[in-house]
């Protein structure tokens, strides 16, 4: 028994050893040695601080930013809880969205959808729509729109609130990737942003759409994947070429 014991011990220790030990140490060092950058998470530096991974979307909302494409990923971008809405083309959660009670039994958006994301995207861009109804009347008193009357329009079932863009919008504007943490927006995104991002900036258009064609990347190997925007090394171009004034 005992001599049939041993040498399954001796080998447990030894793969414990090389495959525990050895071989993780070996392959980080070498990562570090040929690949820091990407061994470290691929992280962005600005001023001697971390302002994030070239990897993992982040939210930007300021109009003097380029602002990603929406996120399924916890509350939003969240890291922790990479994941998709998995809703489908016909969900009327997806296409409306949805409202809930919050903790102070106030009512909030739960699931922005596809029709609420339109009309920000829409007016945040100055681009023409055509609405069943004047966004007027789903102000706050702030003169903001108001979400929650946004959605719960679009769900009557009696007179549904109907907003469509006259300019074509690229579907990465108001979908959520499946990871929801995509870094990249397309070209034809963030060029309709850039407009929004020049005036907040005061900086001349054309010089701005040079940025996001010198930030714009090939698809890998030169077939895999679409052209691409990396949203946070744009908008921080951006804040080195034309700084927000304060």
């Amino acid at each position: 028994m005992i001599s049939e014991i041993g040498p399954g011990l001796r080998l447990t220790i030894a793969f414990t050893i090389l495959t525990g030990i050895i071989y993780p140490v070996v392959i980080t060092g070498v990562s570090q040695l040929i690949f820091p950058k990407q061994a470290n998470g691929s992280l962005l530096m600005v001023d001697g601080k971390t302002v994030g991974s070239s990897l993992i979307g982040q939210n930007f909302s300021k109009p003097e930013y380029f602002h990603p494409r929406p996120s399924a990923a916890g509350s939003g971008y969240d890291a922790t809880a990479s994941s998709g809405s998995n809703l489908g083309p016909t969900s009327a959660k997806l296409l409306h969205g949805t409202t809930k009670m919050d903790d102070k039994n106030n009512e909030v958006v739960d699931f922005d959808g596809i029709s609420l994301r339109v009309v920000h995207y829409s007016v945040e861009n100055d681009i023409p729509y055509e609405s069943s109804l004047p966004l007027d009347q789903f102000k706050d008193a702030q003169g903001n729109l108001d979400d929650v009357k946004l959605v719960k329009a679009f769900n009557d079932d009696k007179s549904p609130l109907v907003i469509s863009a006259k300019t074509p919008i690229p579907p990465d504007a108001v979908t959520a990737s499946s990871s929801g943490l995509d870094p990249h927006i397309s070209p034809a995104n963030a060029d309709i942003q850039a407009a929004r991002v020049a005036k907040a900036r005061n900086a001349p258009v054309d010089q701005v759409k040079q940025l996001i064609a010198q930030s714009t990347e090939g698809a890998d190997l030169g077939f895999l994947g679409e052209p691409r925007v990396n949203v946070l090394t744009l908008n921080i171009a951006m804040d080195q070429r034309f700084p927000v004034s304060k």
